[in-house]
């Protein structure tokens, strides 16, 4: 599940040289394992030429022992480095000592009649952006990809991508595969990076586990067993008070959809029941379209504190079509009121609930801070710029990081590539949303989702980020053609399957 950052990586060389293991068997691991990739693709195409674009640090390293291998496994390999190779220094030019026949210049290297090319230029450490003639050299391979459509390999990660933040460093090419090491990074799976990266291999080159205690890693991957532990299927002495009241509060007339949308994301996400608190003009409206979710009348904030006065109505949602508003404004203000140490209650704060804070950040800051309950935000890239104006140009793992931070809340930082971050600075990165989940409403039903199971007394970061799994998982459920709507009726055999993996 770790995600480790270029620095992250290089401590992990580092401690994995302390413990004794050879850095040159850790190139002679990584490069056979690029190599057994390229095998493969060559071999289902029944080709046999390789072309190999080597860089002058240990990327090009992990390419001479891949062209090596490859040889030796009987195919037709060219290598090119841009460095001349009497200039290479440390394991990367014992690699290309290792590989003993002819290495050509860059400049001028033909492979337009390759079957296949790997590309050993850069890996995710590149410090600067890419220049002159390594920056030609990865336009020249990612043209040819796109006009022969045959297979580029990228080591590590493509040329040009910054492994920690997925950005591109002036060039980057399209890979068909991605072989990177020991464990994925962060750049593998944020947005730009994850299109460049094609289909990704996690190959074991014999760096212990055990230095992951040292370099204690704070991004993941977010998967089930990030948070499996923290859910709670329902038991056979339950029933649905055990499982929590969440309460999702109502625009007017015209924007009801979005708070049914939400409340509906929350019964399956399992909330025990549920409640849309709504203004007297939506009363029947709402009333005519629900069934197992109640609705009871709740005007203004002061209608709002009357109904949140049961202790058991222990989650809130605030936000999906609420309006844009000084009131909105109030009513969540409302909702974060103290209600002593001894009483709990959950927020979820989406949509015109952050944007009506817009130019008054610090004022939904304080309230935040003064809640005794957990609190989740859930932004988009729009929204999160009216609130955090100062962290707008930050990468978005350490936007989302320093949001948190801010308030002490969690931060659901949307997207393909959403992350959620918590306070302590822990980081989990999506990679499981579909592009059929960018369909209106969708972003509804992931806040009631995230209330339903703040409701059932999971711990705030383990909630969003596991909505957000299920979020996607019941849009690949779905598939083509999905619209919001469908998104709750997927969610019993997300359940189920999640379930089903938890007891065996």
């Amino acid at each position: 599940m770790e995600l480790l950052t270029n620095a992250e990586m290089a401590e992990a060389d580092r401690l994995a040289a302390a413990s004794g293991v050879a850095s040159m068997s850790l190139m002679e691991a990584a490069g056979t394992a690029v190599s057994r990739t390229a095998a493969r693709l060559l071999y289902a195409a029944g080709a046999r030429r390789v072309a190999i674009l080597c860089g002058p640090g240990n990327n090009g390293g992990d390419g001479y022992v891949a062209g090596r291998v490859l040889r030796a496994f009987g195919f037709d390999v060219r290598v090119g480095s841009l460095l001349p190779a009497s200039r290479l220094t440390g394991d990367a030019a014992e690699a290309a000592r290792r590989y003993d026949l002819k290495i050509a210049d860059l400049e001028g290297f033909a492979f337009d009649d390759a079957d296949l090319v790997i590309d050993a230029l850069f890996g995710a450490g590149l410090a600067r952006n890419l220049d002159g003639e390594a920056k030609r050299a990865v336009q020249h391979v990612d043209d040819w990809g796109r006009s022969t459509g045959r297979p580029i390999i990228a080591i590590d990660v493509p040329s040009g991508l910054d492994g920690t933040t997925g950005q591109i460093r002036g060039a980057c090419l399209h890979a068909m595969e991605t072989v990177t090491f020991f464990r994925l990074k962060p750049g593998h799976l944020l947005l730009p990076g994850r299109t460049y990266c094609g289909a990704l291999t996690l190959a074991d080159i014999g760096i212990p586990a055990s230095v992951l205690g040292t370099i204690a890693p704070k991004t993941f991957v977010n998967e089930p067993d990030l948070w499996r532990y923290a859910l709670r299927p329902p038991q056979v002495r339950g029933h649905k008070y055990t499982r929590g009241h969440a309460v999702v509060l109502s625009g007017n007339l015209p924007e009801t959809g979005a708070a049914r949308l939400a409340a509906t994301g929350a019964l399956r996400a399992g909330a025990g029941l549920v409640t849309v608190a709504s203004p007297r003009d939506a009363l029947a409206v709402h009333a005519a379209s629900l069934t197992a979710i109640m609705v009871h009348e709740s005007n203004g904030p002061v209608g709002l504190a009357k109904l949140l006065a049961d202790p058991r109505k222990n989650a809130v949602v605030l936000g999906p079509g609420l309006g844009v508003s000084e009131e909105t404004c109030a009513l969540v203000e409302t909702a974060l009121a103290p209600i002593g140490a001894e009483r709990k209650r959950a927020h979820v704060l989406d949509a015109d609930a952050l944007t009506s804070f817009a130019g008054q950040a610090e004022r939904l800051f304080r309230a935040i801070e003064a809640s005794h309950g957990s609190v989740v935000l859930t932004p988009h890239d729009g929204e999160f710029a009216r609130l955090f104006k100062q962290l707008k140009e930050l990468p978005k793992v350490e936007r989302a990081r320093e949001a948190a931070r801010v308030p002490g809340a969690i931060i659901v930082l949307k997207g393909a590539d959403t992350v959620i971050a918590d306070s302590n600075g822990r980081a989990a990165i999506a990679h499981n949303a579909p592009a059929w989940l960018g369909t209106a409403g969708a972003g509804d039903v992931l806040a009631g989702m995230i209330g339903g199971l703040l409701a059932q007394g999971i711990t705030a970061f383990e909630a969003a980020a596991a909505a957000v799994w299920m979020h996607g998982e019941a849009a690949k459920q779905f598939g083509r053609g999905l619209v919001s709507e469908d998104l709750p009726e997927m969610l019993p055999l997300v359940w189920s399957a999640l379930v089903d993996s938890m007891t065996h």
